[in-house]
């Protein structure tokens, strides 16, 4: 069993990377980008929490597709992450496609977040928590500059689903990201954000997990098309058994 384990890692990484190369190689982006931001039904769930007058900031935006997809619904959008390369290609983009009211900067969310106190009405932080040494820097900050009732939209990672307890039974390295430094069970992320006062409005499934996922990617950068139906299908395989959920998509409000 651990002999299967690691040959299906070990392929992981390379599938998906061929995956994101084959979306540009196949001109469905300009960009190499995952597949998953070419699904408009599947990852703009939190374009319903937004409103016209918003101004937002997109923590670790990577190449902006979310802030992107902000900008034509809110007033303005700040994004900002720690890849000078993702933030050159998001600033394109944003040009490309004729975007005055998105900006995207070099910064760590490591550190203190270089903007007012209640600056914005909503922050967003996707699959960036897991990413950080200091994790609790980076919600209190999320807290400081999010006004009084501004909602904090939070993406995590779960560690606890069947196959990742499989892989972490054999002693292999069972994290979604060979970056990752922690994977926060539900439970855990609940007091955590409670402490840093947040009230939690919903968590709600992500994604099934599964050891095909890198093949599910492989495909997305073939054809999107079957990619957006197997993403339908683990969407609703997560809704029915939430506990084998990719991850979770988390809304706070913050109270101060």
């Amino acid at each position: 069993m651990k002999r299967i384990c690691i040959r299906l890692l070990k392929k992981a990484d390379i599938l998906t990377s061929v995956g994101i190369r084959l979306v540009k190689l196949t001109g469905k982006s300009q960009e190499a980008i995952h597949p998953k931001y070419l699904v408009t039904n599947q990852r703009f769930w939190y374009l319903k929490f937004l409103k016209k007058g918003d101004k937002v900031l997109d923590v670790g935006c990577g190449v902006g597709q979310q802030s992107l997809n902000c900008a034509r619904i809110v007033k303005s959008v700040v994004g900002f992450d720690n890849n000078k390369k993702n933030i050159e290609i998001a600033s394109k983009i944003a040009k490309e496609r004729n975007f005055s009211n998105v900006k995207f900067s070099v910064c760590s969310a490591e550190n203190k977040f270089p903007f007012l106190d209640n600056e914005f009405d909503k922050v967003m932080v996707f699959d960036v928590l897991e990413h950080l040494n200091n994790r609790s820097q980076a919600l209190k900050e999320a807290r400081r500059v999010l006004k009084n009732k501004g909602l904090l939209l939070l993406v995590i990672d779960n560690p606890d689903t069947s196959w990742k307890k499989l892989q972490r039974s054999q002693g292999l390295f069972y994290y979604a990201d060979r970056d990752h430094k922690y994977e926060y069970p539900k439970d855990e992320i609940i007091k955590i954000l409670k402490k840093h006062k947040f009230n939690i409005l919903s968590i709600k499934p992500v994604t099934y997990d599964t050891p095909i996922k890198p093949f599910i990617d492989l495909i997305g950068g073939i054809s999107i098309s079957v990619y957006a139906m197997l993403i339908r299908w683990k969407r609703k395989k997560a809704i029915k058994n939430p506990q084998e959920s990719s991850g979770f998509e988390i809304v706070c409000q913050n109270i101060k």
